[in-house]
């Protein structure tokens, strides 16, 4: 890149300094008047990979080109200078229908998308179209999506906890205001449904601003997501006498790459919506909620890029630049003087192998994992986070305070008892045990049951309402549990509740109609 840097004398750092521009048109006026407007001709067309030949000196990397086709402009990416003036790009769609000698045109910047308050209730796609059928985002500024991380004299480190109302988490792996969050878990444990729950607790209260990136992800969920935000009034659209919507009052900008995008759309989707985040946190001072579903997508589509691009392969058939791509993303979120970007990312884990390099590089970026295991799904406790796996680095008694500290530190303790007690229960039964490990395994068991808790999104599927609990009834609830207070209540008792006074209450119902 360097080397780059020096051939076209600096145009990659220039014109990714210049960030803002005043509006589209203002854009293209200046792009018109730019030197760098070249045109070329594509010459090859592989899948997703388009090279272009130029006359000249090919645009720098990470340059945006343009197509017109019937369906549209088509935005591609400079990745690869194969020489004699050829340039190998990267679609950002569908590249049917191209043909040898069609005319491209040089952008003479990276790929800019629109940002700020005009976004809000809008969903755009990887280059800043909007997808919504709403018209045009009017009157945006726009900002490129490669930028530079920020510097560490204007970044700032929080101790402040973020509340979500889920007990399992805020009780054993609290999460950091203007910190990365992780979910991780294989297909099918409930990553999905528990961003959309802490998008339900946390987004609706928060003051600020949210973001939500769609990685290849269902594009479903993405409708569903998109409607729940309307109905609960977090997206506000209202259609006006021309025709025409208003969004004022909206909370939430949607930036959506899915599942049928190609690799190269699947691969800036995530740069987009941080993009959108950086702006609300630099320019307006917001604390910001970023959500990523899901982050392990963004390394797959490297991968398939990497691949089209002839790269050798690392590990596991991994992209060799994968602990960089991911890097340049993650060091992009941060909180600084200004503001703040709070990131909750759901992390894929290819057949339950967390060891995968891709989640294992993601873990190093966190400070907050929580786990989510198959073998507590079987047992029907959801969320199926595990209480032993999951970490935070704000589980300290100087942040969160003694109290929770050791009760969260003695339900890791009785819990890890209970584990290591199931190989003998399993052989020899219950009966065998002695009486204190008895009390261990009955306290154990109702521990996990009570760690279980009915999300307000998944009210439609389970029938029971969702709870947000206060971290204070969380703490004094397991206490009571540990303490053995509670070691007259039936376990079921336990199970999707709220509150331990709600158990209690379950508890005397169960016994009325036994």
């Amino acid at each position: 890149m360097s080397s780059l840097l020096k051939v076209f004398g600096g145009r990659v750092s220039r014109s990714f300094s210049r960030g803002l521009f005043p509006s589209s048109r203002a854009f293209s006026a200046k792009v018109s008047a730019s030197s760098g407007l070249q045109k070329g001709s594509i010459s090859q067309v592989i899948g997703a990979i388009v090279d272009v030949k130029f006359e000249g000196i090919p645009p720098p990397i990470l340059n945006a080109l343009w197509v017109d086709t019937p369906e549209g402009r088509l935005s591609l990416e400079v990745a690869q200078h194969l020489g004699n003036g050829v340039a190998r790009t990267i679609a950002m769609s569908a590249t049917e229908g191209l043909t040898r000698g069609q005319e491209v045109i040089d952008s003479g910047n990276p790929i800019t998308v629109p940002v700020g308050e005009a976004t809000l209730g809008r969903i755009m796609n990887v280059t800043g179209e909007p997808l919504d059928g709403c018209g045009p985002i009017p009157d945006a500024k726009k900002m490129s999506i490669h930028r530079d991380a920020v510097s560490f004299s204007d970044q700032r480190t929080d101790e402040a906890l973020l509340i979500t109302g889920i007990k399992v988490v805020d009780l054993l792996a609290p999460y950091a205001k203007g910190g990365k969050i992780g979910l991780f878990g294989g297909a099918g444990v409930g990553k999905t449904v528990l961003i959309m729950e802490l998008i339900n607790n946390v987004a609706k209260k928060h003051g600020g601003f949210s973001v939500f990136a769609g990685v290849g992800e269902r594009t479903r969920e993405g409708n569903e997501l998109y409607h729940e935000m309307m109905e609960t009034g977090v997206i506000k659209r209202r259609q006006l006498e021309d025709g025409t919507f208003d969004f004022s009052g909206s909370k939430a900008a949607l930036v959506y790459g899915q599942m049928n995008e190609p690799p190269g759309a699947r691969a800036r989707v995530a740069l987009t919506g941080l993009t959108v985040a950086e702006y609300f946190r630099d320019e307006d001072g917001q604390d910001v909620l970023l959500f990523i579903d899901n982050i392990y997508r963004f390394t797959q589509a490297g991968s398939e890029v990497s691949a089209l691009l002839g790269r050798i392969p690392s590990a596991v058939g991994y992209q060799p630049t994968l602990a960089t791509d991911l890097g340049a993303l993650q060091e992009r979120i941060t909180t600084t003087n200004k503001g703040s970007i709070t990131s909750v990312q759901a992390v894929y884990v290819p057949a339950d192998d967390i060891t995968d390099p891709a989640p294992a590089t993601t873990f190093s970026h966190l400070d907050a994992t929580t786990v989510l295991s198959r073998s507590i799904a079987e047992l029907g406790i959801y969320p199926a986070v595990d209480p032993l796996d999951s970490t935070s680095r704000m589980l300290s008694a100087n942040i969160v305070g003694e109290e929770q500290y050791e009760v969260a530190r003695g339900v890791q303790k009785i819990l890890q008892d209970y584990k290591s007690l199931q190989d003998i229960i399993a052989i020899l039964g219950m009966d065998e045990l002695s009486e204190q490990d008895k009390f261990v395994v009955a306290r154990a068991r109702k521990v996990q049951r009570f760690l279980s808790q009915p999300f307000q999104v998944a009210e439609v599927f389970t029938g029971k309402p969702g709870r947000f609990v206060e971290l204070q009834d969380t703490i004094s609830g397991v206490k009571e549990i540990l303490e053995g207070e509670c070691d007259d209540m039936p376990e079921m008792s336990f199970y999707m509740v709220g509150g331990l006074q709600e158990a209690k209450e379950k508890a005397v119902e169960m016994g009325k109609t036994k």
